[in-house]
């Protein structure tokens, strides 16, 4: 099989293209891959060090700024022939995009060629990429059963779930002694994604005060770029352990009671895969507030808690935290929950479908 994949921007793309690359490659040991994104994006340093046959293309995703928007429109243009003469030399048997701008000109190119092609949404908010592309692509898979609805003209769209969440499952495991904490003892886990949010930090030392003495441990992560301001001129109590960033973090998430995160759409796969409660501050700053959709579809199954960060403060966040962990029905409720929302086997549907599609 030959198959050209397309996804930028973000890991929320890139990941799961990859993750559906992985299984391909174990069902077929002669799969032939050609991966376009960006010149200048996170998948154009990602994607080649994986051994990954890539092709870089310029466009932008379109801003406030005029001129630029006029630019792009030309880049537009310009990367959609490339990508004509890419898929004809390449020969494809089917183009999958997983989100992100640079997938338009790819999945349009692939459609006048005739060629059979596939579409993942990974949001509960239909990114504008996908909604543009939706009508004209051979199929569409979407990680949220609520998500179905808002692909009303596509020929076909299936419930897939998002594939990064397997990847929690087969992880290596990451014990809690092996970051320097106590095995025995609750762990809660706060992180916001790998670069971290200022805002956050500066909102949640409060919070870290009042868990001095609890009897639960936490591990903060701040984001490379903010972990040295963070720990200036402060001292943790025993019970927290303050880390920049943690590779592997779903390897430790195996062995956590709790995680406190933003809710970019890896994440709740992984989440939604490891059965983990989970209270959500949604990033406010991404395209569409997709965060708080994401999160909203968790909260109103009552398989986890939202605290927008609006209203986010030290205090509250510890009154959360506390009632969760000592209210053990409601906990084990949220659990199975989280495991009847939760699928674990999205990368098998999706390549079972595409095989379907280029028979």
């Amino acid at each position: 099989m030959k198959v050209v994949v397309s996804a930028g921007g973000t890991g929320g793309h890139i990941y799961p293209a990859l993750a559906v690359l992985e299984k391909l490659k174990k069902e077929d040991k002669n799969l032939e891959v050609l991966y376009i994104g960006t010149k200048n994006r996170m998948e154009s340093d990602i994607i080649p060090k994986r051994g990954i046959n890539y092709k870089g293309i310029d466009i932008y995703g379109f801003s406030k700024n005029v001129l630029r928007d006029i630019k792009n429109v030309f880049l537009i243009v310009k990367s959609y022939r490339q990508c004509l003469k890419i898929l004809e030399e390449f020969k494809p048997d089917i183009v999958l995009g997983f989100g992100g701008y640079v997938t338009y000109p790819v999945l349009k190119a692939a459609k006048k060629l005739n060629i059979k092609t596939f579409l993942h949404e990974q949001n509960s908010i239909v990114g504008k990429t996908n909604k543009f592309l939706s009508n004209n692509v051979d199929l569409v898979a979407v990680s949220f059963l609520s998500t179905l609805k808002k692909f009303p003209k596509a020929k076909k769209v299936i419930y897939s779930g998002n594939p990064c969440g397997e990847n929690a499952l087969t992880t290596k495991e990451i014990k809690k002694s092996d970051i320097g904490l106590d095995n025995k003892k609750k762990l809660v886990i706060v992180v916001a994604g790998s670069l971290g949010s200022s805002t956050l930090n500066d909102k949640l030392k409060d919070f870290l005060k009042l868990c001095k003495k609890s009897d639960y441990q936490v591990l903060y992560i701040t984001g490379k770029r903010h972990y040295e301001n963070f720990i200036e001129k402060t001292k943790f109590s025993s019970n927290i352990k303050v880390l920049p960033y943690l590779d592997n973090l779903a390897g430790l998430m195996r062995n956590c009671d709790l995680i406190i995160t933003r809710a970019g759409a890896s994440t709740m796969s992984e989440i939604l895969a490891l059965n983990l409660p989970a209270i959500f501050i949604p990033s406010p700053y991404v395209a569409n507030n997709h965060q708080y959709y994401n999160a909203l579809e968790i909260v109103k199954n009552n398989a986890g808690k939202m605290l927008e960060e609006e209203n986010l403060d030290g205090k509250k966040l510890f009154l959360m935290v506390n009632e969760l962990l000592s209210d053990k029905k409601q906990y084990e409720i949220m659990k199975m929950n989280l495991k009847n929302l939760g699928k674990t086997d999205s990368s098998d549907v999706i390549v079972k479908e595409i095989k379907e599609l280029i028979k």
